[in-house]
């Protein structure tokens, strides 16, 4: 059985997509925290904190030092002024381990789903050097042919350098690969402009509106044509 519409790759991004933090990334820079003296930090005011230090981020390069900056900015006002987090070393390796991790449940079922299909398959990720061994802990590895990272590529998306790799990395040409991912600037935008064809993953989404609300649903999507820009 072969993929229908000349698709015969997909690639995935890996946050939001395949995985995300649990229970959230509040709560375990909460929990961090709380080992080494800040025990009342709420989870829920970290989250807040950390998701106003992400839009804030302009160019975020996804390196230790640029990790760093982003916690000292979500801890601001909880440790004392002018001091930094001495404790982000261990808050970096922390988010290397799977425990802090939720594989989606859907992820399995649609890697499964899709074996049938002959696809060839590959994953596109903003992520830093934690990223293949924490796949790996997570026994995601192994499903996947090509694994484009941006620290190692030097460029994350929605550069199309970051796809051009990964569409080397799987032996095809951009234009019979799928890619799928929840954000519409970085997966959608970044995979057009490298001539992909891409899907928006929207575990939220209504009915009957553009993209698809689970994984699962990605062997009806290439089975129906799929726009590209």
């Amino acid at each position: 059985m072969s993929a229908p519409h000349g698709i015969k790759g997909i690639t995935f991004d890996v946050g939001g997509t395949l995985i995300e933090p649990w229970p959230s990334v509040g709560h375990v820079y909460a929990e961090v925290a709380a080992q080494h003296g800040l025990k009342a930090i709420s989870p829920e005011t970290l989250n807040i904190q950390f998701k106003s230090a992400w839009r804030a981020c302009r160019d975020f390069d996804y390196t230790r030092a640029g990790w760093e900056r982003l916690v000292n900015q979500t801890f601001h006002g909880c440790v004392p002024a002018g001091e930094s987090v001495d404790f982000f070393p261990a808050l970096y390796d922390r988010f290397a381990e799977p425990e802090v991790w939720r594989i989606f449940e859907d992820v399995r079922p649609a890697l499964e789903a899709l074996a049938p299909l002959g696809l060839r398959l590959g994953v596109i990720s903003n992520w830093d050097e934690r990223l293949r061994p924490l796949l790996r802990k997570l026994h995601l590895q192994n499903c996947f042919e090509t694994i484009a990272i941006s620290c190692e590529i030097g460029s994350p998306k929605p550069s199309p350098i970051i796809f051009e790799h990964a569409a080397r990395g799987l032996g095809l040409s951009p234009d019979v690969i799928l890619h799928v991912g929840d954000s519409l600037e970085m997966d959608v935008a970044g995979a057009h402009g490298a001539g992909f064809h891409a899907v928006q993953l929207r575990r939220d989404l209504a009915s009957g509106a553009g993209g698809i609300r689970s994984l699962t649903e990605l062997p009806a999507a290439i089975a129906a044509p799929i726009s590209r820009r």
